[in-house]
């Protein structure tokens, strides 16, 4: 019995080398396929309805996770000309479109990036 298994076990390997090797010979090159996003394209903020606002940001706990995923979630919103976010001052600074974007909007940006608990905004102005 033994020895059935490990001629079975050598001509399954057998198998497998043989094909991989026919595999390579045939010139077969595999091309790992990467997807490129166009970046977004904003549309141009009349003056008249450029509004700025800062806000105070509690909850984060690193500078990369936290406060930089805030700040590209806000600066892709439709109508956000620009986003910073201060993980050391827990501050945001955000420039909007105030015909597209308001306080409300833009706290719930906030707080559904984490959890919906983890991230509280306060000090709006």
């Amino acid at each position: 019995m033994k020895i059935l298994k490990s001629i079975a076990i050598m001509a399954l390997a057998g198998v497998l080398l043989v094909s991989c090797k026919k595999n390579s010979e045939e010139g077969e090159k595999i091309i790992p396929q990467i997807e490129v996003k166009a970046p977004k394209v904003k549309k141009e903020i009349a003056p008249e309805n450029l509004q700025a606002a800062t806000f105070k940001i509690e909850g984060m706990t690193c500078a990369i996770g936290c406060a930089k995923t805030i700040q590209e979630e806000l600066s892709d919103l439709d109508g956000v000309q620009s986003a910073e976010v201060d993980f050391d001052k827990k501050l945001a600074t955000v420039t909007f479109d105030k015909t597209i974007q308001n306080q409300s909007s833009l706290t719930q940006i906030v707080q559904a990036t984490g959890d919906g608990s983890t991230y509280k905004v306060s000090d709006f102005h």
